[in-house]
């Protein structure tokens, strides 16, 4: 199960998670790039974050309707793992991307309420006819006005249903997850991977190491 910890903003908790055994780490940490974001931070701060990371853990840049020169601009000077497109981004720009930022894996994140999938296969179809289908598919929930991070849970009834064809990557589920809920929401929905950021937070942006050692503790021991 790949755990991704979204919005850290603070290298004292990376500082303190690396302390921890590697079954209360998570995989990645998301580093948010987007201004409209509380969690959004800067360049500086990022590779402070950056060098305090064990090498176990994969770096994930988040940008909400960003230029491929902007995305570009700050992976030349990160060298992230991931890059997280949580925005309106088309199937076109995660074709470029895959050119500019061979190196990178793509996370593309989607918004899906009890409307249904059928806009995320059209989404999908189209990624796959350009050869650019994303290394992974991050699904939130959509709330109007908000890119992620609300707290507000996935319909997770819609996955389950779901007929996941070959263009569908590996999912990862978001969208209000927190210690007291991931391991039932991996034995009902069976992603790969799962991300969490206000589920985990004491305050608005304020991560809180026993919540994120509680939730990748539970996330690595799901309900049967």
């Amino acid at each position: 199960m790949w755990i991704k910890v979204c919005g850290v903003r603070d290298a004292a908790i990376v500082r303190e998670l690396n302390r921890e055994a590697a079954a209360l780490r998570p995989d990645a940490l998301g580093l948010n790039f987007f201004s409209g974001s509380p969690r959004c931070l800067g360049l500086e701060d990022a590779e402070e974050i950056l060098a305090e990371m064990s090498e176990e853990i994969e770096s994930v840049g988040v940008f909400v309707n960003a230029t491929v020169g902007e995305i570009d601009a700050v992976q030349q000077r990160l060298s992230l793992n991931w890059l997280q497109l949580h925005g309106d981004e088309p199937p076109e720009q995660l074709a470029e991307l895959r050119q500019v930022c061979p190196q990178a894996r793509l996370l593309r994140a989607v918004r899906v309420d009890e409307s249904g999938l059928d806009e995320l296969e059209d989404y999908l179809q189209c990624c796959d006819h350009l050869s650019a289908l994303p290394d992974a598919l991050l699904v939130d929930a959509r709330v109007e006005g908000h890119y992620g991070g609300t707290g507000r849970q996935v319909p997770w009834d819609l996955l389950v249903t779901a007929d996941r064809c070959s263009t569908w990557p590996p999912l990862v589920l978001a969208g209000g997850l927190s210690p007291e809920n991931v391991a039932e929401a991996i034995s009902v929905v069976k992603p790969w991977g799962v991300d969490v950021a206000s589920g985990v937070e004491s305050a608005p942006a304020v991560k809180s190491l026993d919540a994120v050692t509680r939730f990748v503790k539970n996330a690595r021991s799901p309900v049967r």
